[in-house]
């Protein structure tokens, strides 16, 4: 503990944001890191708690106390290395991750929780300016292949443990680009992409082979990579969204999120738009624009439709409004319920929550309204459901609609079914977390593919588990990390 009285002595702050008005303007990260100095001053603040909640709170289980102190003593490399020892991409989970550790932290018993989430991000930034983060080739190789299917965080994390223990691993991603929704999925201002490529540049040095373009179970069965690799892994993702199905459904100018994200961040990239674009393109300027679902997706599409011009955005949510500041003696160290804005709210956005969609309005055949009612939740027989208040009906102007609404799990066609491998009642690859072994000899599954919708730094966890589940199978026992 590198000042035993920092947290008293040591007020909480964060890194700050370009204003609103000038950030729209742009698909660049807005975040504004803190001065090294204040880093310093930051993890001072941590105390070293006997039991470290944020150490449970972290799928990854940073070894957030330790990184802190070398923080805080200026040994940054060491730092790095302490990072990198759990977490292969930490300038990912630095600027996406919703930062469970900080939710963990003992002072967020009084609403001032360490900065974990910017000094590591902090960290890492450092690592790659400095020269530090050099690819780790492995001395000697085991003469094994590994099949990847799926680039985003969890086949990436699997892949370069993989290739650093000494195993041939090809990387296999159906788009034309590696790094699954981090690539497509998330917006630039967010995190951009240039990060992607140099850890891509990193792990082709460590000895990991790219297959872009290639969609497995489509243009390759699953069979043809048994036939030629002692090990698969399959970490496509969850993909499958969940669809609003009222009338109205199919008026045009109504859209899955993802398809939406996905052409605009091909579009910033000078990528082809038509593999994301398969009604058309989506734009939403000048256009009044409904976002339906609160979670962290529509918060994306909610910046992306301000960087596009729209003239109003509506976001709505079925949801009861969460309360402005948990319990923390019911909640705390857990993840609370609490209500979030994120910076995209403050871009221009109308936020309402308990809102029905009964049904979609249009004329010539393209969306023009939607009608929507309020609802109540109320417990009956020991569960809430959901009422509609009589007398409460709304309509709201939309042009573009875009459903935000979550993932019901991996798609089936495809990928699955060339696998045949057994579901779980969610409809997720069935697989543990101690072996991640499927249904089928030889086939691995990690990631939201096995675990369902999640956040990144659980992508991260899981496909570093699973390449240890590997090479345990494939040499007998395993010195990779869990």
């Amino acid at each position: 503990m590198g000042k035993p009285t920092g947290f008293l002595e040591i007020d909480r702050r964060d890194r700050g944001y370009e204003t609103p008005e000038s950030r729209v303007k742009t698909w660049r990260e807005y975040v504004q890191p803190l001065p090294q100095a204040e880093l310093g001053r930051q993890a001072a603040r941590c105390m070293n708690c006997g039991i470290p909640y944020c150490h449970n709170g972290c799928p990854v289980n940073n070894m957030i106390p330790d990184w802190n102190d070398l923080v805080y003593r200026e040994q940054w490399q060491t730092a790095l290395s302490t990072l990198h020892s759990t977490n292969n991409f930490p300038e990912f989970t630095g600027r996406i991750c919703p930062a469970p550790c900080e939710a963990s932290c003992t002072l967020n018993i009084q609403d001032s929780p360490v900065t974990i989430k910017s000094i590591e991000c902090a960290i890492v930034d450092r690592g790659w300016q400095e020269g530090w983060i050099q690819p780790q080739v492995p001395a000697r190789r085991s003469g094994r292949r590994v099949a990847v299917v799926g680039s985003g965080p969890a086949g990436m994390a699997a892949a370069q443990q993989l290739a650093r223990i000494g195993h041939a691993v090809t990387l296999f991603e159906k788009s034309d680009r590696i790094g699954g929704l981090l690539r497509y999925g998330i917006p630039d201002f967010k995190m951009e992409k240039h990060l992607i490529d140099r850890r891509v540049e990193q792990m082709a040095a460590e000895g990991v082979e790219f297959r872009t373009g290639v969609e497995i179970g489509a243009a390759l069965p699953v069979e043809a990579l048994l036939a030629e690799y002692d090990a698969v892994v399959l970490s496509g993702g969850a993909e499958w969204p969940r669809d609003l199905e009222v009338e109205g459904r199919a008026l045009d100018g109504i859209h899955y999120a993802m398809d939406y994200l996905v052409q605009q961040n091909r579009r910033v990239h000078g990528a082809p738009e038509h593999q994301a674009a398969p009604r058309g393109t989506i734009s939403a300027r000048g256009k009044h624009v409904v976002v339906i679902g609160g979670g962290d997706t529509g918060a994306d599409c909610i910046g992306t439709a301000a960087r596009q011009g729209a003239a109003s955005i509506t976001q709505i949510e079925i949801m009861p409004k969460p309360p402005e500041r948990e319990d923390k003696a019911l909640s705390w160290p857990n993840w609370p319920n609490k209500l979030r804005t994120a910076p995209a709210h403050l871009e221009g956005c109308a936020r309402d929550w308990a809102v029905l969609t009964r049904r979609a309005v249009g004329e010539a055949g393209r969306v023009t309204a939607l009608d929507c009612v309020r609802v109540e939740w109320v417990r009956d027989g020991g569960r809430m459901q959901m009422r509609e208040v009589a007398g409460s009906e709304l309509t709201l102007k939309a042009d573009l609609v875009l459903l935000a609404m979550g993932f019901l799990g991996p798609q089936r066609a495809g990928l699955l079914e060339s696998a045949a491998v057994a579901l779980d009642g969610r409809g997720n690859v069935q697989a543990d977390t101690e072996g991640y072994a499927t249904s089928v000899p030889r086939v691995f599954a990690a990631g939201d593919m096995r675990r369902g919708q999640s956040l990144v730094v659980w992508a991260i966890r899981e496909g570093r588990q699973c390449a240890r589940a590997v090479d345990a199978f494939l040499m007998g026992a395993s010195t990779l990390p869990r």
